[in-house]
């Protein structure tokens, strides 16, 4: 494609601010990155999260402030989906 003497190729996916965009735009493959971060995330502070001298309140208050920007950063490109919203809510509810 050429746009005012420049020329840009065609490419099946780039990453822009963390987020990988297709041609096509799946978001499949993004969401399931952004799980496994989240995974990876959430054992990390698991230890803080199953300790019984934090309150329960401020073990959700971790979540929110550590693990959730993890999973949900960049989501504001995706195209919301029923299957997609269910496969985040089923990460939420395993993590709570």
């Amino acid at each position: 494609m050429k746009i005012d003497n420049s020329s840009f190729e065609r490419v099946e996916e780039f990453k822009h601010l963390g987020t990988t965009i297709t041609y096509q735009n799946s978001i499949q493959e993004e969401i399931k990155r952004r799980l496994m971060s989240g995974n990876a995330c959430y054992y990390l502070v698991q230890y803080l999260l199953s300790s019984s001298l934090l309150s329960k309140n401020l073990k959700i208050k971790i979540y929110r402030t550590v693990v959730l920007p993890v999973v949900l950063c960049g989501c504001e490109s995706w195209l919301p989906s029923l299957r997609k919203e269910h496969r985040l809510k089923m990460f939420e509810n395993r993590v709570l």
